[in-house]
């Protein structure tokens, strides 16, 4: 009877590198090809969780398995392939101008899931794992991490980083739910999820240790603490429609309050209106 892959990968993980062989590289290529073809996921939406999403943490232990498996090779280039809307070609300069173009170029790596319309400026980068579901835009500069999830018609701004959570296999990796637009410069890291629809400023920057201040609602989000020790703690998450700018709070207590200083926060100063949804509705007309 065959074992179902993600017992395989549950078996081959515990084994040390030097008993892994033939069948266990096969093993991996299946689950890369899954991940390739987006019906494997390291996480996934579950509307039985308090996140609405799962972690498949077998998944992320296979993808570690491919670390191990790998061996350092030489990779020859292959031709290289651009598509673009026709009325845009690559523009030609005359030699006379004598202007420098650098190389450059970005990268998407095998064993993770690419959707139907995605738009991808240079340089940018999407690691294995990632899911980058169909209509989103990833900017120039702008980084999807391992096994991060980006949602449907999301736009990934210039030199947005979407940080992976590749370990703990357990940890939920970063959430970008559909039509989210993240700003240029933004940061999202240690699996926080970003809810459907929200905006993320300019600049702003998500972790796990940072609380969010919801000027509108009169409340703060933040990661909290594992309620025991085989729990994971509860992620930060953005609500959906939030929009949220980089924002400041006074330090009331110490040498801090003395000096005047001020920490970083996010903020949420609005929801999403009428007026937002036609600001980000402008993009369409770039695609």
């Amino acid at each position: 009877m065959h074992m179902p892959l993600e017992s395989q990968i549950e078996e081959l993980y515990a084994l040390p590198a030097k008993e892994l062989g033939r069948e266990a590289l096969k093993v991996f290529d299946e689950l890369k090809a899954g991940l390739n073809a987006g019906t494997i996921r390291s996480a996934e939406p579950d509307a039985s969780s308090p996140t609405g999403w799962r972690v498949n943490a077998w998944v992320k232990k296979g993808i570690l398995l491919g670390f191990r498996l790998g061996r350092i090779v030489e990779m020859p280039p292959r031709r290289m392939q651009f598509r673009d809307k026709h009325t845009f070609p690559l523009k030609q300069i005359p030699p006379s101008r004598n202007v420098r173009v650098v190389p450059g170029g970005s990268s998407i790596r095998d064993g993770c899931y690419i959707g139907k319309d995605v738009v991808c400026m240079p340089p940018m980068y999407v690691n294995a794992g990632a899911y980058v579901d169909d209509g989103t835009l990833i900017d120039s500069h702008a980084l999807v991490g391992s096994c991060a999830q980006v949602g449907k018609n999301c736009h990934l701004s210039a030199a947005a980083q979407i940080g992976g959570v590749l370990e703990p296999v357990g940890a939920l990796p970063v959430i970008i739910e559909d039509e989210v637009l993240v700003g240029g410069n933004c940061g999202v890291y240690e699996g926080a999820i970003v809810g459907r629809g929200a905006v993320l400023a300019a600049g702003v920057i998500l972790t796990g240790s940072t609380p969010v201040y919801d000027l509108v609602r009169d409340a703060v989000y933040r990661r909290e603490p594992a309620k025991d020790g085989n729990s994971e703690p509860a992620p930060l998450k953005i609500p959906a429609g939030a929009v949220v700018v980089p924002g400041a709070r006074a330090v009331t207590k110490g040498r801090g309050r003395e000096l005047g200083i001020s920490l970083y926060t996010p903020v949420i100063i609005k929801y999403r209106d009428e007026k937002t949804d036609q600001a980000v509705r402008l993009e369409e007309f770039l695609r």
